[in-house]
């Protein structure tokens, strides 16, 4: 599969247990072969969060084609020091698919607006006002939290992946992961001021 805007794609040839962090800061170096090798380690993984959270495999195909020509763009701007390089991949993923899902809804939105509605409609500014302030109290409820726990938690929820999973993208004991989500969802729960009966 050959990508616009990336160097071309040959029988990676390497290391098989070579890891994405070393691959990626090869990659940041301009090293074509190293991109392939990440790509070849990555991208399966990619397109089936993104396949998650687009539920259209055409625009999967072609978000995860977006995504690995941001990761060979950008390479230079991953921070080891801020996580893995799997993790890394994997935020870009999700941020494209969420913002694929919002063009897609504010195209809707448009052409629902032009289509004038005859029924009496209950207050939508004060429901999209609320969803706004309730989404932007959970945004700055999510900074709180660890990197690790808020990676995992944005997997879990936002991308519908099972513990063990979340483990695996992390490259983090299931254990760890655990523990990081539950602490996290506490902290979110203290955050928001959510009461449990």
């Amino acid at each position: 599969m050959l990508m616009k805007g990336a160097p071309s794609r040959e029988p990676a040839a390497g290391n098989p247990g070579e890891g994405a962090d070393s691959l990626l800061r090869a990659t940041a170096k301009g090293d074509e072969a190293a991109f392939a090798r990440l790509y070849d380690l990555v991208a399966g993984r990619v397109y089936g969060l993104i396949r998650r959270v687009l539920r259209d495999a055409a625009q999967a195909e072609e978000v995860t084609q977006e995504v690995m020509v941001e990761v060979w763009r950008t390479a230079g701007r991953f921070d080891p020091a801020r996580g893995t390089a799997t993790a890394w991949v994997f935020t870009i993923a999700h941020r494209r698919a969420v913002d694929r899902v919002r063009s897609e809804q504010a195209g809707s939105d448009r052409v629902r607006r032009l289509v004038p509605e005859r029924e009496a409609q209950h207050d939508v500014v004060v429901e999209e006002a609320t969803a706004r302030l309730e989404r932007q109290q959970v945004r700055r409820c999510l900074k709180t939290l660890t990197e690790l726990q808020r990676e995992a938690i944005t997997l879990a929820y936002y991308g519908g992946y099972t513990y063990s999973e979340v483990a695996q993208l992390l490259e983090a004991a299931l254990p760890t992961v655990k523990t990081r989500m539950r602490d996290g969802l506490i902290r979110l729960r203290d955050c928001l001021g959510v009461s449990v009966a």
